[in-house]
């Protein structure tokens, strides 16, 4: 006779294989769900391999990404369906289901999030969960530093194991595929600098100044720099960095919010920050613009935004994105942004979306890591952090590539 232990292996390996309760209980919504998917994939298409074997073609009606995706367990599809990205997360995690090429599939998703709709989004309790979480983490004031810290302070020795000797950490501009990432993100930079048209001894502050190498190559320009940030881990390398290069008496890095920073400046700039602000700040943030530039003076960011038509919904539902990597997070709706920023006289300028540089970006990251990870340069962080950060790369290569985010730069102005 069997020990209850057995009945309860047993069981067990029923979830995994696809068999037993749960796949008679499910079967039904299951495949409901699944023939949904199929009519909402006109952009490419993915093979299913469920756990039972059998396969199913979703989708593969046009040209676009062809994904693969093998279920070990039902439950995967059960996660997705309640839980959204955070449960497909989950899932991946607990090996309910896998794919030779993870990116392939976010990008599957990316590509047709429109047609998909609702799918793969939080629904009932888990919706509300999530978005309770995330009002909870919301930037204000007193919160902010700590959301900034969740992230950014996981140590200078963490970042600089897998990203270029700039320490960027946003998206280059590539001038060419085989172009080194530490010239694509000079590029990167270079170019924004070129917006603000900065002549020597004018005044530039930096809102997110990360580690200080805009600062730098402004201040090798001619300007005198301010550069905030809320990370203690930053502004320490960024002054070793600035004191290195000879450029204490033209930079100064603060720790400080850019909410409480009312000076002069002959111009602005902000790279991949107003992601970190949240909805309900991005008037504070704007007004922070504002408020510090002169008149006639010019702003240049560097900003991620979601596909407006997309947005509403992405708001509504927290994502994998802000439930384990970036706390308190938001990308711009950007037509709701730039009506805020020319209601403080901003004007928006000169536009310029690079999303498939962003891809790029982040597979390069992405091999950066898995080379640090193998020679050992991230000690302290076991093989759960590094299987999230690798499904953090993979998760945002793949929503760039399919289209539903982009990056830009754009110009602004104050009248």
């Amino acid at each position: 006779m069997s020990t209850r232990g057995e009945h309860l292996v047993r069981a067990d390996r029923g979830f995994a294989t696809g068999g037993g309760l749960l796949a008679r209980l499910t079967a039904p919504a299951l495949s409901k769900l699944l023939a949904e998917i199929d009519r909402c994939l006109p952009k490419g298409g993915i093979e299913v391999i469920l756990p039972d074997g059998t396969e199913r073609r979703l989708g593969f009606r046009r040209k676009g990404p062809k994904a693969v995706v093998r279920l070990s367990s039902w439950l995967a599809l059960v996660r997705l369906a309640t839980s959204g990205s955070v449960g497909w997360y989950k899932a991946w995690t607990l090996g309910e289901w896998s794919s030779p090429d993870p990116v392939t599939v976010f990008e599957s998703f990316s590509a047709n999030a429109i047609p998909l709709g609702d799918i793969g989004r939080a629904k009932g309790p888990f919706r509300w969960l999530n978005a309770v979480a995330h009002r909870l983490r919301d930037n204000a004031p007193r919160k902010a530093r700590q959301n900034i810290a969740a992230h950014y302070d996981l140590g200078n020795d963490f970042y600089s194991s897998w990203l270029d000797p700039t320490m960027t950490y946003s998206s280059a501009r590539f001038g060419s595929r085989d172009e080194c990432l530490e010239d694509a993100q000079l590029r990167k930079i270079h170019m924004l600098l070129d917006r603000l048209d900065l002549k020597p001894g004018e005044r530039l502050l930096e809102i997110g100044c990360g580690w200080g190498t805009l600062a730098i190559e402004a201040a090798r320009r001619g300007a005198s720099v301010v550069g905030l940030t809320l990370s203690t881990e930053q502004k320490a390398w960024a002054d070793g960095k600035i004191a290195q290069a000879g450029l204490v008496d033209r930079i100064e890095i603060r720790l400080q919010d850019y909410r409480d920073t009312a000076e002069q400046f002959d111009a602005v700039a902000s790279v991949e920050m107003v992601e970190a602000v949240g909805r309900r700040w991005w008037g504070a943030y704007l007004d922070g613009v504002a408020r510090n530039l002169k008149p006639g003076g010019r702003a240049a960011l560097q900003f991620i935004s979601m596909d407006h038509r997309l947005f509403d919904r992405y708001a509504r539902n927290p994502d994998f994105i802000q439930t384990y990597i970036f706390p308190g997070g938001l990308l711009l709706d950007e037509p709701e942004f730039e009506s805020l920023a020319r209601e403080r006289r901003l004007s928006w300028q000169d536009r310029e979306g690079f999303g498939t540089d962003y891809a790029q970006t982040l597979k390069r990251w992405r091999e950066r890591y898995d080379h640090a990870v193998a020679r050992r340069s991230l000690q302290g962080f076991g093989e759960s952090f590094h299987n999230l950060w690798r499904y953090y790369l993979m998760y945002c290569e793949g929503a760039f590539r399919g289209g539903a985010i982009d990056v830009a730069q754009v110009t602004m102005v104050k009248a």
